[in-house]
């Protein structure tokens, strides 16, 4: 079970990296897709913790 949590942690870390890494690289994002980013680093963040708590149980 911690191998597929530990993967899991992995591709969502992985996952947030590219987007922080579009969103740091981009000079001409509209707000609409900067809102919708933040979205989906809020999914991965909230994701990642569920995660983490489950890592330590």
């Amino acid at each position: 079970m911690d191998d597929k949590i530990e993967n899991a942690i992995a591709y969502y870390t992985k996952q947030g990296d590219a987007i922080l890494a579009k969103v740091n690289s981009s000079n001409n994002l509209t707000v609409d897709e900067i809102i919708h980013y933040g979205e989906e680093m809020s999914k991965i963040e909230y994701k990642l913790t569920a995660l983490e708590v489950a890592r330590e149980s």
